[in-house]
């Protein structure tokens, strides 16, 4: 199972690109509400209806990954979820995938999460990537940890998750499909 947090104030293209990329490849995504509604709103105006609200899952062995989008608010009101701050301990402490985009990095950064690590952020945030080795590439992966620097990299960032989870070869197949070549 792959969970992917909304909270209001999410960047709209960096959460719905992966969910759309995995779904095609035929893996169980469910998109979670945080902040006590199923109905979330975008940092650009756009509401989604979230498969559930955070109270109402439960991350366990049938996790695989967790998907953080990035925007503002969006990453604050992820932060101060207990119940995403529970499913990052989670995916850490039973080796576990994270998966975060633009901003959202600096959760992990906060966390203490990122020492020694590569990782990558929307310019402006390197600063809150605490102890990390800073790239400058669109994605970078280290271990169980997958950062994206933005929107614009939303496509590779949700190739890349796609391969992880669902196997090279289907990955490339649904990035032929899509034309991203």
């Amino acid at each position: 199972m792959i969970y992917v947090f909304l909270a209001n104030g999410f960047e709209e293209v960096e959460a719905l690109t992966p969910v759309d990329i995995l779904r095609r490849c035929e893996l169980d995504v469910v998109t979670v509400g945080v902040g006590g509604s199923q109905v979330i709103t975008g940092s650009h105006g756009i509401t989604v209806a979230a498969d559930v609200e955070e109270s109402d899952i439960t991350i366990g062995d049938e996790t695989d990954m967790i998907i953080l989008p990035g925007g503002m608010p969006g990453t604050l009101n992820l932060e101060k979820s207990p119940y995403v701050q529970k499913a990052i301990d989670f995916c850490v402490e039973n080796d576990k995938y994270i998966a975060a985009i633009c901003a959202a990095p600096s959760i992990l950064g906060h966390k203490g999460l990122l020492n020694g690590k590569t990782a990558t952020c929307f310019p402006g945030f390197e600063n809150e990537l605490i102890e990390a080795d800073v790239s400058c590439e669109l994605v970078c992966v280290d271990g169980k940890i997958i950062t994206a620097k933005g929107a614009g990299a939303a496509m590779k960032f949700a190739l890349k998750l796609a391969e992880i989870t669902a196997g090279e070869k289907l990955a490339k197949k649904t990035e032929a499909a899509l034309q991203c070549k």
